[in-house]
């Protein structure tokens, strides 16, 4: 029987293969040498990264969320990667807009006032008409833009290579200064890590709002605390550099910063749209061969 690991012990597979749930540590030497599909536990850190190590007869990998860097110093010749591209689509892109939101409408300042009891009627900003720069074009900053057409903003991608619709990331320095927000939604790669420095930031537009749901380092950290402590400019944060970040760090107490703890993909649309890519993924490799969203490394 040929074995796969995955944390839900009652996925369904396909006949001739068998779930295991067990904790890669508590498997047996028989055990560890069945697995043949690896499903790493979601948000299970390093210690799930190294269990790849474990698993002599292993074939493939099959990842729960769409970011891979984490897990390629641990692959191996001969055994196949896919990410989960399309899984997180709807969490991430709810998490991202509602942060907008949060912000040009103000609800953090009105749950400021909460504390107090103070009413504040004034005018508030809207999402109506802004200007959004979606810094990658996948599924997710797809997703991004179609929920956003709703409040008709204005989106533009871009995305490593220029295409019809999208514009280059090169072009993004440039531009930067007419958009109300820059959502970051790309992989980090050695070409995006750094990615928005304090060039960038001085440039956007004076009262905008940078949004990273992608990964931390593709902003520079330092750069931008410089920045947000001018008060020119404003971030909401899913993720962060370093992560988790520390209790004492400076962007906890920032007045123009809404943090939330990398949770764009963690919500309760996460397990049923897994399960069912997972299951279809299964059946597809047991009876083609064939893996979608595999990566090359």
């Amino acid at each position: 029987m040929k074995l796969i690991h995955c944390q839900w012990g009652d996925l369904r597979v396909p006949s001739g293969y068998k779930v295991i749930s067990k904790e890669p540590c508590e498997l047996s030497d028989l055990e560890r040498a069945g697995v043949e599909i690896y499903i790493p536990k979601y948000m299970g850190g390093a210690k799930a990264w190294s269990a790849i190590a474990n698993f002599p007869n292993l074939k493939v990998v099959q990842l729960l969320m769409a970011g891979y860097e984490d897990a390629l110093p641990h692959m191996r010749k001969g055994v196949r990667l896919c990410n989960a591209r399309g899984v997180h689509d709807q969490s991430t892109a709810e998490l991202g807009v509602a942060l907008m939101a949060s912000h040009f409408l103000g609800i953090k300042n009105y749950i400021k006032n909460m504390e107090s009891g103070k009413w504040d009627g004034a005018q508030r900003d809207s999402l109506y008409k802004k200007k959004v720069a979606i810094v990658g074009a996948g599924s997710v900053g797809t997703r991004i833009k179609e929920m956003l057409d709703v409040f008709k903003v204005e989106s533009t991608f871009f995305a490593r290579s220029a295409r019809q619709g999208v514009l280059a990331i090169s072009e993004l320095e440039q531009k930067i200064s007419s958009f109300d927000a820059v959502v970051l939604i790309l992989p980090l790669t050695n070409e995006t890590r750094h990615l928005i420095t304090l060039k960038e930031l001085a440039n956007m537009k004076p009262g905008g709002l940078l949004v990273n749901l992608a990964r931390g380092p593709v902003v520079r950290t330092d750069d931008l605390l410089v920045a947000l402590k001018t008060g020119k400019i404003s971030a909401a944060l899913d993720v962060t550099d370093p992560e988790p970040l520390p209790s004492d760090h400076e962007l906890w107490r920032l007045p123009n910063v809404i943090i939330s703890p990398h949770v764009g993909g963690n919500s309760s649309a996460f397990e049923p749209q897994a399960r069912e890519f997972l299951e279809q993924q299964l059946e597809r490799y047991v009876a083609t061969g064939e893996l979608v969203n595999e990566i090359e490394f």
